[in-house]
């Protein structure tokens, strides 16, 4: 776990912020999953709720897929992208119908 006290960015902050974290991560084989309680996204004005992601990273295309779309709940979700390729890989994100922040990062396919 990172706090935001451990990162280079803590003197652009207050000391009262220092203890959220801004990145956890679990790994198990081929996917790794990280969760943030803090996001710095500027299009956002934080209240408790919107400032948590989790992140989920794959190798394989056809597995993230699969994990991606038995998450995002149809068409129950908000600022939805679906997964797509990108110059670094494959991307995606959407908020659950929980309210939940997910991103999506993996491999280019082959």
């Amino acid at each position: 776990m990172t706090k935001l006290g451990d990162s280079p960015m803590k003197a652009m902050f207050p000391t009262e912020k220092h203890d959220w974290l801004i990145n956890a991560n679990l790994k198990s084989g081929k996917i790794e999953i990280s969760a943030t309680d803090w996001m710095a996204s500027p299009e956002f004005n934080p209240k408790q709720g919107n400032t948590t992601a989790i992140f989920v990273i794959g190798e394989e295309f056809d597995e993230l897929k699969d994990v991606f779309d038995k998450l995002k709940d149809g068409d129950n979700n908000t600022r939805l992208q679906e997964l797509h390729e990108l110059p670094f890989g494959m991307y995606g994100q959407f908020y659950d119908k929980f309210g939940v922040q997910w991103i999506f990062k993996g491999d280019k396919p082959a």
